[in-house]
């Protein structure tokens, strides 16, 4: 999650240095937003395996489990925090007088 944030950056401040370049093909806000939730998705459901493998007997290995589940935990948090953001500027936007 947090590679595709700095991709996303990376992509965004390339595109402000080409302002003459026309967006045509390139990263749009609604598939950023889109790809970072199946990413957060993808996470939770490896969790979940991971979890159920360690319960079943498949894994051993405690750490992995706890891994996964931390990183599904935190690409969540993150998911949170991001979502506030945006309707907070929403909020703000609604408020400008014209």
């Amino acid at each position: 999650m947090i590679e595709r944030i700095n991709r996303i950056d990376n992509s965004l401040i390339q595109k402000n240095q080409n302002n003459t370049e026309k967006n045509t093909g390139g990263l749009n806000f609604q598939s950023m937003l889109k790809d970072a939730i199946n990413d957060v998705n993808n996470l939770q459901k490896n969790a979940n395996e991971e979890v159920v493998n360690y319960t079943t007997g498949k894994t051993t290995d405690v750490h992995q489990v706890i891994i996964a589940a931390e990183k599904a935990s935190l690409s969540l948090r993150l998911t949170t925090e991001v979502t506030n953001k945006i309707v907070e500027a929403y909020k703000e936007i609604m408020r400008m007088q014209l």
